[in-house]
């Protein structure tokens, strides 16, 4: 009965749970409290991991983890607040923007993952791969259900926005995603490329700054200037005990 009402929880517990309980003369009620509670548990636990999973972290990766005084010019405070998810509910953006390997993929995965925590739905996906995904989409006449897919996320973190140019197309269609998605949800892009240099990758003035318009309308913005974070970490990791 137990695994037709899938309560795995339970049916691994009940017995140990009720020696436990007998030994401590805990009543019949306060027994089943504590059964359903460890049921409920388990519960949140295993859908927590289901949302990361959805969302494609390529890596877990905790704010915890991050050295803070290796980027001494980023907002420890800001991105601290930001993993409370307030920005999220309020739908605003948040724009990371700083050289190669000062840790913006991490930050932008330590806010995601504290999101999934927080019962969040949360997709990462980086700038070429998603843009790939929607032209891949569009050429299989499925474009407008992963567009609605994508939208519907309450929090989209795309990540290494510049690295490579778009094309006309892959413009086009991002610029469309950050349309659908504005003051309906949450996104966090990163970018080794300081604003005024976006349009190199977008190829064109005016859809760079609508595109511009559109995020920076409500957003948080992370200096992450400064040198290599992952190049710090790797000397660290050889240097003699």
């Amino acid at each position: 009965q137990l695994k037709r009402l899938k309560l795995p929880t339970v049916l691994r517990e009940y017995e140990k749970l009720a020696r436990q309980c007998a030994a401590e003369n805990v009543d019949h009620v306060r027994y089943l409290t504590r059964l359903i509670e460890l049921e409920l548990l388990d519960r949140e636990a295993r859908t927590v991991e289901r949302r990361i999973r959805d969302a494609r972290f390529p890596a877990v990766k905790s704010l915890e983890s991050f050295d803070f005084d290796a980027i001494p010019g980023l907002n420890k405070k800001l991105v601290l607040d930001l993993a409370r998810c307030a920005f999220v509910a309020r739908r605003e953006n948040v724009i990371a923007l700083g050289p190669s390997g000062t840790g913006k993929t991490h930050v932008a995965c330590g806010i995601g993952l504290a999101a999934c925590q927080r019962g969040v739905k949360t997709r990462f996906a980086t700038a070429a791969a998603i843009v790939h995904e929607m032209i891949e989409a569009q050429d299989e006449k499925r474009l407008l259900r992963l567009q609605k897919t994508l939208a519907s996320y309450e929090l989209l973190i795309i990540d290494e926005l510049g690295f490579v140019p778009l094309s006309r197309t892959g413009a086009e269609l991002l610029f469309e995603l950050i349309s659908q998605r504005y003051e309906r949800g949450a996104t966090i892009i990163t970018s080794n490329l300081p604003f005024e240099e976006w349009t190199a990758t977008f190829g064109e003035e005016r859809l760079t700054g609508a595109l511009l318009d559109r995020l920076t309308h409500h957003v948080h913005i992370l200096e992450m200037n400064g040198p290599s974070y992952r190049l710090a970490q790797s000397r660290s990791r050889k240097l003699p005990d």
